[in-house]
């Protein structure tokens, strides 16, 4: 049943032939379970080092009562909001529940690039703090709101569900926004703007923000990213909560709601870069950031309104908390072989229920074997033991995929520090480049909307252009696996970040040869900013297929009472990717800069006199080695099979193995 050696694929065949014969026999009658007919709960075998292959065999009844009135329904069970089994699952979930959840996320990711590309700003030119800590302040906003996920996915999972938990922190989001806009348009939180201009704002003589100011200010932003911790990693995962995963074509809509759902972040983002510096150019800060607090309440509103059609997952309990339990079982019997006498088996509640609230069984692996002894069974333990002694065999599996699923977003971190670069460092290219497009000049900070506008495109194409030729290749009905869409991005962020390297080399040599060396904030008037195209169309292709199929790979592959803290794993790499850019300039601002030369270093603000271009190609190799690291974690990866139990698929197969 569960794969092994031929001996107990035998043991497998007879098993089912038997139960088979009974249900003929018997009608209606309940299946006997396989531990009534064989007395190996755990088939053993020794190969030639010693180690000895485990398998579980628990075939009962749906109707069998579970031991110790310990089970729960399978992680598939959708539920009311009440907890209750839905009973005409027609009028609920679908297509029409995940919209008013898309909305939601489209407000938040509206804010959180709203505040990105203009907090720096608001406090350089409002508050009169020096770029370098506005800019500080900022990456750790845009940090925390990511690494801060885990937090929002461990309670969604343990506590709250995911619809408690979105509904929650979206209001401590909506406060926090609420709080910025209170800041921007109120005189008595912002210091003297009276005699302050621009050359005044350049030389560092306006009167600074007052401490309690920049206390509230601080305050609020982290409360805003305080709420996106909650909002990230849940909605994703609720939103392909509302889809039958017994539906024929699940795959299939899966797949296209990852998509559209990304599609939706990237609105959010295209509003960000141009609805919302449109309103902060022509009405003012506290316009900017009250058009930000509007959206998120309107999306509340809409949210909430969606509550009676949206279909629910049972939180399974504490999962920091079973993973522990497994750590300490194992520690306690790692003394203990798998072949003493006193064993029993593998542990494992009859039948198809679970001992976790809101999780289907997961079949055992010979991944991680030394967690297997939590999961021992020893004639010691007695019939009711401790879970801090003893592990189902599915808790032991929950540990194991959460540790096999690490490598693959940590692979993505590389593609958010470049993300993160690109976002400052296009800047202060652009700041150097005609940005007319005819009589129409767009203001710098809307550059970062052509990754936004190319991701909508792909997404818009993705289907009609890219798997039906991919199709032809790789013989995926989705054009690519999961796998196969992150290494795509992988690799053609390489691609981008190799051809800045290239463009800077030539837009700084073009600088230095017509005399703009040192007027690195004048424009070049005959150097097109849309150079940069490029660059951006080809970074937003990379996190079409990166992100939008690591989301996919992580709810899917995640165990089902952690499907929130799996989508967290990318929001987690998201902020991690952040840090690493900021330990990544660090680094090399240090290293390059030489004072007693008078060395200037790679990231100098003069960008003219700077070697963005080294930088640049310092991360194109950086990226190399990690697309190498993920293929090797790739090939190594094994797409985790959803355990089934229905005897008709099993008879299905032995009846052709026996033909």
């Amino acid at each position: 049943m569960f794969g092994g050696s031929k001996l107990e694929k035998s043991i497998d065949r007879r098993v089912f032939k038997f139960i088979f014969r009974e249900i003929r026999d018997m009608g209606s009658r309940e299946i006997k379970s396989p531990e009534d007919i064989l007395e190996t709960p755990a088939s053993l075998e020794v190969d030639g080092r010693s180690r000895k292959k485990l398998g579980v065999f628990f075939i009962e009844s749906d109707n069998r009562r579970t031991a110790f009135g310990r089970g729960y329904t399978g992680g598939s069970t959708p539920v009311d909001i009440h907890g209750k089994p839905i009973a005409d699952l027609s009028k609920t979930g679908g297509w029409i529940a995940a919209l008013f959840i898309f909305g939601n996320e489209m407000a938040e990711r509206m804010a959180y690039f709203g505040l990105s590309v203009n907090m720096v700003a608001f406090m350089f030119y409002v508050m009169h703090r020096p770029f370098s800590s506005s800019s500080n302040a900022v990456n750790n906003f845009l940090g925390i709101s990511q690494a801060s996920s885990v937090l929002g996915g461990f309670l969604a999972d343990a506590y709250l569900g995911r619809y408690w938990t979105i509904a929650i922190f979206t209001t401590i989001y909506l406060a926090g926004l609420i709080g910025i806009t209170l800041c921007a348009s109120m005189k008595i939180f912002v210091p003297n703007q009276d005699q302050c201009d621009q050359l005044s704002l350049l030389l560092g003589s306006c009167e600074p923000a007052k401490p309690w100011q920049m206390l509230y200010l601080y305050v609020v932003l982290y409360i805003t990213a305080f709420g996106a911790a909650g909002i990230r990693p849940c909605v994703s995962s609720f939103g392909a909560d509302q889809f039958d995963e017994r539906s024929k074509d699940y795959k299939t809509l899966l797949d296209r709601f990852f998509n559209f759902f990304y599609l939706c972040v990237t609105i959010g983002a295209i509003v960000a870069f141009t609805l919302v510096v449109y309103i902060q150019i022509e009405r003012g800060w506290g316009a900017a950031f009250g058009s930000l607090a509007i959206a998120m309440g309107v999306s509340n509103m809409l949210f909430f309104a969606g509550t009676p059609l949206y279909r629910h997952r049972l939180p399974g309990g504490s999962p920091l908390t079973r993973v522990a339990q497994v750590l300490v079982a194992a520690f306690k019997k790692r003394h203990v072989p798998f072949t003493r006498s006193e064993l029993v088996g593998l542990y494992e509640l009859p039948g198809r229920h679970s001992a976790i609230k809101g999780s289907g069984k997961i079949r055992h692996t010979d991944d991680f074997r030394c967690l297997d002894k939590a999961a021992l069974q020893l004639k010691e333990d007695g019939g009711n033991p401790s879970p801090w002694r003893l592990c189902t065999v599915t808790q032991v599996e929950e540990v194991k995929i959460l540790v096999k699923l690490i490598p693959i977003p940590a692979c993505t971190i590389m593609l958010n520090v470049i993300l993160t670069e690109f976002i400052t460092l296009s800047i202060q290219q652009a700041y150097t480049l005609n940005t007319h497009i005819g009589k129409l000049k767009l203001p710098v900070t809307c550059m970062p909307v052509f990754p936004g506008l190319s991701i909508f495109l792909v997404l818009c194409l993705y289907y009609s252009v890219f798997v039906p030729v991919s199709r032809r290749i790789t013989g995926h009905p989705h054009g690519a696996s999961q796998l196969q869409r992150v290494g795509i991005g992988l690799f053609i962020s390489i691609l981008s970040v190799a051809w800045g390297g290239v463009f800077e080399r030539f837009r700084r040599g073009y600088a230095i040869k017509h005399g703009y060396e040192f007027s690195f904030l004048t424009p070049m008037p005959d150097l097109s900013a849309y150079w940069l195209l490029i660059q951006y169309c080809l970074i937003g292709i990379a996190e079409v297929f990166s992100i939008v199929g690591l989301l996919e790979f992580l709810y899917e592959e995640a165990p089902d009472a952690m499907k929130s803290i799996g989508s967290a794993y990318a929001a987690i790499a998201g902020g991690l990717g952040c840090f690493a850019a900021s330990i990544i300039n660090s680094i090399v601002k240090s290293v390059t800069r030489n004072p007693e030369n008078k060395q200037q270093s790679w990231l100098s603000q003069n960008i003219n006199n700077a070697k963005f271009d080294y930088f640049y190609w310092l991360l194109a190799v950086l990226s190399i080695i990690n697309f190498c690291i993920f293929l090797y974690s790739a090939h190594r990866y094994k797409y985790r099979t959803e355990p089934t139990f229905e005897a008709w698929e099993t008879k299905q197969n032995i009846l052709a193995e026996d033909s």
